[in-house]
């Protein structure tokens, strides 16, 4: 399954939920302002580095770029992708969750 975020998780707790519910080798997306989770560093990285094994990472690279954020800031195991690569992920995966 693939999931969406797109709130800070500084903002509300859609990822922390996301995290929580979401079932093991599950597609996690960042976008819009949910971008600010794959940040380095941080205590919401902390979720994403004890769970590797059990979801794939991807960020929204123009999201990324539209908060002056680059690769150099992320998370290490987490895949930048661009608007194909999320049309790509939304087709491989039978659903898709959005966490508001």
């Amino acid at each position: 399954m693939l999931h969406t975020i797109n709130k800070s998780p500084y903002e509300k707790n859609s990822f922390e939920t996301c995290m929580r519910l979401a079932a093991a080798e599950s597609s996690i997306l960042l976008i819009e302002d949910g971008v600010y989770a794959a940040i380095d560093n941080t205590k919401i990285s902390e979720l994403i580095k004890e769970n590797p094994s059990n979801f794939k990472f991807y960020v929204l690279e123009a999201d990324l770029k539209a908060r002056g954020l680059d690769k150099n800031s992320l998370i290490p195991n987490i895949e930048i992708i661009s608007y194909k690569g999320f049309v790509k992920l939304t087709v491989e995966n039978e659903k898709t969750q959005t966490w508001l």
